[in-house]
């Protein structure tokens, strides 16, 4: 036998990471899961924790009928020729057998978003009303002993208060989930949802399972003998033999030189853990990798202000509500401001011919008093102002004026374009429809906004009438990249002659991503991470089991 310290070796402790050396310590292997940062989780632990899972085994409960025809249909519809079937194929089928294998031997338990739909409903195959996508009940971290202070923590959310969509409407598990008796209640338990209740599940199912983790270092080197992996030199110039290592490193947001490379539009503020720098796309390279989706992102609109540590906050359902919309640098709209996250990113990718630069940036989310006294914008301060009029205003890194044109002045944008669009949007609300982009036309636009609303596209149109004005600077933002070394439906890396080098995986945002510029449902980006990220696991274990019985015999 070769003398070998680990059977797999695991570069990442996101989900797909996590995912990968559980599935692979539970079919029999010695795992080691590196990781770069301080803590484990990566962005997963930040994230919402949804994974988006055709024909999952929940989706009957809720009265959900789905379909592999159904799912493929929908994936072949939004593919612009950059889905492979095989992979498609094999997503599908191994999202079944992921849930059914870590609910029936691990800790992680699953539970359907109800009514949650694709991001696509009207698309053909799409679950319209929901049903594929799935998350986790909150998880006590108790249970996590010396280890619950060593998952990464959210700047965007925290975890005992702030619930995923599904949770509203879990009424035996939840009775209110917005009671500050409930909050409290979790807090005191430290029970914990969104991201950290599908890592600190995925956690203790690897410590079950004694999967070793170092902490604090990355991976530098693959070590590879005539297209054979051997094992991996880490940052600190650890030498780890093995004969099966995983690429879940994250993307490559965080590195310039490969966003200019590599992207096909600006990225200027990504929401990830910085560790993400692309260092799985760098090995793999390095390795003769054939690469995949590399100009694609998990494209996020975000707002640059002073909100948490990252000063940076996602921005998702504000500029969905009635009494919002977005212009660019002419004072016009450019899209439709309620579109999912991802597909709204494709809007700061549209060139102005004549000026060489990028047409709708920068980019501005209006609203006015009337929006704000009754939503209030993110998580800014209100700051009263005394006995007059209004009673609360947006804080001071979101520009204002008494009116359009001041407020268009303060931008720079040309007079009367502010007047000119607010006018004519005004209109389109009051006639019901938005003749320019369909804003509230899908009933994924209905499906959020006001949720008075709901299912109506009231939820979305409403009015701008009367100051004062505001708008807050909109940027491009991703939560990951999407490209990395291309794999087989195994999540085996395969070189530039398409072969697989052998022992040598890839999983999560480190990996070329199957879902091509298109992005399913809530959980589109976990879901394929974990599902290639447990297929990759239970090959890489089993080829391992494999090669020893070859050497005994």
């Amino acid at each position: 036998m070769t003398n070998t310290a680990y059977d797999l070796v695991v570069l990442g402790s996101g989900a797909a990471g996590l995912t990968a050396a559980l599935t692979a310590a539970e079919h029999g292997a010695k795992v080691l899961v590196v990781e770069k940062g301080a803590k484990l989780g990566g962005t997963s632990a930040w994230s919402g924790g949804q994974i988006w899972i055709p024909c999952n085994p929940h989706q009957q409960a809720y009265g959900k009928e789905d379909s592999r025809d159904k799912a493929l249909t929908y994936l072949a519809s939004m593919s612009n020729g950059l889905i492979e079937p095989q992979m498609a194929e094999a997503y599908i089928d191994g999202g079944v057998e992921m849930v059914a294998f870590l609910e029936e031997r691990t800790p992680v338990k699953f539970m359907v978003v109800p009514d949650f739909p694709d991001y696509h409903p009207e698309q053909p195959g799409a679950a319209s009303r929901g049903g594929r996508t799935l998350e986790c009940a909150v998880y006590p971290y108790g249970e996590l002993g010396e280890w619950r202070d060593r998952v990464e923590v959210s700047p965007y959310y925290w975890p005992h208060v702030y619930f995923t969509v599904g949770e509203t409407s879990l009424a035996q598990a939840v009775p209110d989930p917005l009671d500050p008796a409930e909050a409290k209640r979790r807090a005191d338990n430290d029970e914990r949802g969104l991201g950290h209740a599908l890592v600190g599940r995925l956690l203790r199912g690897c410590l079950d399972r004694g999967v070793e983790f170092l902490l604090g270092t990355g991976g530098k080197e693959l070590r590879i003998e005539q297209g054979v992996t051997r094992g991996v030199e880490l940052d600190d110039g650890t030498v780890i033999d093995a004969p099966n290592v995983m690429l879940a490193t994250g993307g490559f947001e965080h590195n310039e030189a490969f966003k200019a490379a590599f992207l096909r539009g600006p990225l200027t503020s990504p929401v990830s853990v910085a560790t993400n720098t692309g260092d799985g796309l760098r090995m793999a390279m390095k390795a003769g990798a054939m690469l995949s989706s590399m100009r694609e992102a998990w494209w996020m609109p975000v707002v640059e202000a002073p909100l948490n540590a990252m000063g940076r906050m996602l921005f998702t359902g504000e500029r969905t509500l009635p009494g919002t919309i977005m212009v660019n640098r002419t004072g016009k709209r450019f899209t439709n401001e309620a579109a999912n996250y991802n597909a709204f990113g494709a809007a700061f990718h549209v060139q102005d011919l004549n000026s060489c630069s990028w047409a709708n940036l920068p980019a501005w989310c209006l609203f006015n008093q009337a929006f704000y006294d009754k939503w209030g914008f993110l998580d800014t301060q209100l700051i009263g102002v005394g006995d007059g009029e209004h009673k609360r205003e947006p804080a001071d890194w979101i520009a204002r004026g008494d009116t359009l044109a001041q407020l268009a002045e303060q931008l720079g944008l040309p007079a009367g374009a502010l007047e000119a669009t607010v006018e004519r949007w005004n209109a389109m609300v009051e006639n019901g429809k938005d003749d320019d982009f369909g804003r509230g036309e899908s009933y994924y636009d209905r499906y959020w906004g006001d949720p008075g609303n709901k299912g109506c596209k009231e939820a979305t149109l409403g009015k701008i009438e009367g100051g004062p004005y505001y708008a807050a600077e909109v940027k491009s933002g991703a939560l990951g990249t999407k490209g990395g070394p291309k794999t087989d439906t195994l999540g085996r890396v395969l070189d530039v002659d398409l072969k697989p080098i052998e022992g040598l995986y890839a999983a999560g945002n480190a990996m070329g991503s199957m879902m091509g510029m298109t992005y399913g449902g809530g959980g589109g980006t976990l879901g394929p991470g974990m599902v290639f990220g447990y297929l990759a696991g239970r090959h890489a274990a089993q080829r391992n089991v494999r090669a020893e019985s070859t050497v005994a015999a």
